[in-house]
């Protein structure tokens, strides 16, 4: 039953005068020189049992459970529905009941109490919102922030319909920008078209606004860009919506999530669209075990297959603040509560296999690893340890167990490695090859390689950012320098989908878009920051540290490329590793690390890259399980 209170009391009345209303007008309009009586009396027989009717339907319809000043056009079609059903019932009850003989109700007056009576429902709800929401009423209490809105789509509309209700955010709308030429001087809102983004600087130049805001979720880096470097040559701050990845998990207040352009948005590529059904056909219901659960790329493993409902989740993690965070997050913010923390080493061969026993997890996503070029190329054994030998651990614990699918979280550094990170990577990605391609096992193994995440824990980004907030200088290894960036739901989402590919010890790269200048992305930051580069705030180059590249490269000598069921996703074919020459030698470092032969252990990883022995050719075609 609808509770009553006086808000919906009050519409309730306001809706009986309406109905009556529109009934006397219909027989008043029907007739030329008045009622005559017969009609007169049936009015007055009838207007009772018309409103009782037809605001018993009203109700039924859900009239009420609506506040006016938020009417929408999906209201008004329900509206429309009730106001017909209404009048129906009404007009069958009048004409079958025939309260004065001989005078039937005329179907013209029908008609016309119709007509009228959707008139008066539909227009006192709009009128309502209209005078709540005039484009003056938020001037008159505080007119904010002038801002002109790049985009006209359904995003911008949210944000000037939330603007111009809601005076405490502090904009006022007063123009759009939107590429279809279309669209030109159409109002959104009352909000009118400025022109297209091509238009935009002499716009901004002949009548500047407090702000610039991007309201286009799926807008690429380029675009963002674009809009940024002609604001900021005209003085004018931009603002952005975030984009469609924070959107899905974020909340959906898009007025609220305004924030200042970041250097992730210009360098943001397209959406990428994963196969939902394939990740859930592997995930959901099933235990899945992630290792470095408290880290960046492990952290957003976690929160995406949260989503498809797996049956448990088991998070392994060093970190004890980084365990509990993620912990606190996906049970408290995204009320997932069917986790398991694991605080130990994954190395540790006996704790992975107390946590095997209990759990039994039958996917397992492993994305430990020491991952800083420098401090690994300062301490090759943790290199070692920590990264090769601890993925052969949790890749024999997995087989012993029974575990349905291994996916290995590997770097571009992978591919033609000149540092211990990459050369450790690079045996992660030998042992995953060896174990895929055992017929006398059933766990499944794949490798996923790809390149920088923006805002992990080693990106360049952070350290760009707490450099410019100190007010520089700025550090850059080269003035040549490359790298490939990717976001990290990103590149998550598509580590998810490649678990859903393959099988047998295939190693697969993301597509990585075209290479950033870091040089280039320090200025970008920089502009991003209002600073000016080289002037406000100082570039230094520091030189290239120990095993860095000028250039990543994705694929190692003696690879072919070849493609996969997603078009995001490719496949690096190469011969099988031998996999009595890699356990012998994995045995050997394994050795060396617990003795501590630092040098011989640098040396023979060294050797084992320069010289693998493998056997067998590899196939490129794609498998699908």
């Amino acid at each position: 039953m609808m509770p009553v209170n006086r808000h919906r009391l009050w519409q309730l009345l306001a809706d009986a005068a309406l109905i009556a209303l529109a009934w006397w007008l219909a027989f008043w309009l029907r007739f030329d020189h008045g009622v005559p009586a017969p009609y007169h009396r049936l009015f007055v027989d009838t207007i009772a049992v018309v409103v009782a009717i037809k605001l018993a339907v009203f109700i039924v319809f859900g009239f009420y459970n609506r506040w006016w000043r938020y009417v929408s056009t999906q209201d008004m079609w329900g509206a429309a529905r009730g106001v017909t059903v209404a009048c129906v019932a009404a007009d069958l009850v009048v004409y079958f009941a025939h309260p004065v003989k001989g005078f039937p109700l005329p179907r013209s007056i029908a008609v016309l109490d119709w007509l009228l009576l959707l008139a008066f429902v539909a227009g006192t709800r709009l009128i309502a919102r209209s005078l709540i929401e005039r484009p003056g009423a938020a001037s008159l209490v505080a007119r904010g922030k002038e801002v002109i809105v790049v985009g006209a789509g359904d995003a911008a509309q949210l944000v000037i319909r939330e603007m111009l209700k809601t005076p405490a955010l502090g904009y006022t709308p007063i123009g759009l920008i939107d590429d279809d030429p279309r669209k030109k001087n159409l109002r959104l809102h009352g909000v009118r078209v400025l022109g297209t983004s091509a238009e935009l600087p002499h716009i901004l130049r002949d009548n500047p606004p407090d702000e610039v805001l991007i309201a286009i979720p799926s807008a690429s880096g380029e675009t963002r860009q674009r809009v940024v470097e002609t604001a900021q040559e005209a003085g004018v701050p931009v603002k952005t919506l975030p984009g469609l990845y924070e959107l899905i998990s974020g909340d959906l207040n898009l007025a609220g999530q305004i924030r200042p352009v970041q250097v992730e948005d210009v360098l943001g590529r397209e959406p990428v669209e994963v196969d939902v059904a394939s990740i859930a056909k592997y995930l959901s219901g099933e235990t899945v075990l992630v290792t470095g659960a408290g880290g960046s790329i492990g952290a957003e493993l976690c929160r995406q297959i949260a989503r498809v409902e797996p049956a448990r989740l088991v998070l392994v993690e060093q970190s004890e603040a980084a365990l509990f965070d993620i912990e606190r997050e996906l049970v408290g913010d995204r009320d997932f509560s069917a986790v398991a923390t694991v605080l130990g080493d994954c190395g540790d061969r006996a704790k992975m296999s107390q946590v095997f026993e209990r759990y039994r997890p039958g996917v397992i996503f492993h994305a430990a690893a020491y991952k800083h070029v420098a401090l690994l190329e300062a301490n090759p054994l943790e290199a070692v340890r920590n990264n090769a030998l601890a993925t052969r651990v949790i890749a024999e614990v997995a087989v012993e167990y029974g575990a349905v699918r291994f996916v290995l979280v590997s770097t571009d550094k992978a591919a033609n490695p000149k540092n211990l990170l990459g050369q450790s990577k690079a045996l992660c990605e030998w042992i995953v090859e060896a174990y895929g391609h055992r017929e006398d096992i059933r766990t499944r193994f794949v490798a996923v390689r790809f390149g920088n995440v923006l805002n992990s824990s080693g990106s360049v980004i952070p350290i760009f950012r707490r450099q410019i907030e100190k007010g520089g200088p700025v550090t850059v290894t080269h003035p040549e320098m490359t790298r490939y960036f990717m976001t990290i739901p990103e590149a998550v989402s598509l580590v998810v989908q490649a678990g859903a590919i393959g099988g047998r010890g295939q190693v697969y790269v993301l597509d990585m878009g075209e290479p950033v200048k870091i040089l280039e992305l320090a200025r970008d930051m920089i502009r991003l920051s209002g600073k000016e580069p080289e002037t406000e705030i100082p570039i230094t180059f520091v030189g290239v540290r120990p095993g860095e590249k000028l250039h990543e490269e994705l694929w190692t000598e003696g690879e072919t490329v070849g493609p996969t069921s997603h078009p995001k996703i490719l496949r690096a074919a190469r011969p099988p590793i031998d996999v009595e020459w890699l356990e012998e030698e994995l045995g050997e470092l394994e050795r060396m690390v617990e003795r501590g032969e630092t040098l011989d252990v640098v040396s023979r990883v060294a050797s084992m890259l320069r010289e693998p022995r493998r056997d067998g050719s590899a196939v490129l075609e794609d498998t699908l399980h």
